[in-house]
């Protein structure tokens, strides 16, 4: 790895997130449950460019925060799954939807997950980071809880069928 600017852990954790695209990209896969390259660009809200998307996915994979393997349904296909140090990023992204959406002038739909992730607290992003861990490392739950991401996925169409953005 090449050198950092310091050892400050904000500046380590901007040298891996402080461009433009990367937290985006981890937060499809995270929320949207896109684990193909096609998917994640075509279903990109800020339209990611073909080239952004193939280097940020490209280096994501490098730095360890997500990782590829060959898609047993399709031979030209590649699946990304979060690792570990993502599925940790969960409070993170609570956090900065939790900002975003008190002092920015988010749109109605995009703001469900915030906000039911910032009043769930600790106790469901825990619940989401297991469930992640399930879908992207094949870790069982133990809890048998129900599923956190078909909760914020249900609120994200219902405020859609709502606002008729649909």
């Amino acid at each position: 790895m090449d050198a950092h600017r310091s050892g400050c852990p904000i500046n380590l954790s901007l040298e891996v997130f402080g461009d433009k695209w990367s937290l985006l990209v981890l937060r499809d896969i995270m929320f949207g449950n896109r684990r193909h390259y096609g998917e994640l660009l075509a279903n990109s809200d800020e339209h990611i460019a073909s080239n952004i998307l193939a280097n940020r996915l490209a280096r994501l994979v490098e730095l360890g925060m997500l990782s590829r393997a060959a898609d047993p349904s399709h031979k030209q296909k590649v699946i990304y799954s979060l690792t570990e140090p993502s599925i940790q990023l969960v409070p993170v992204f609570a956090q900065l939807g939790a900002w975003g959406r008190r002092h920015l002038p988010a749109s109605p739909e995009l703001v469900i997950r915030a906000e039911l992730l910032e009043n769930g607290g600790p106790e469901l992003w825990d619940a989401f980071m297991d469930e992640l861990r399930e879908l992207h490392l094949g870790i069982p739950r133990t809890d048998g809880s129900g599923s956190v991401l078909g909760a914020l996925t249900e609120a994200y169409l219902g405020e859609l069928e709502r606002s008729g953005a649909a």
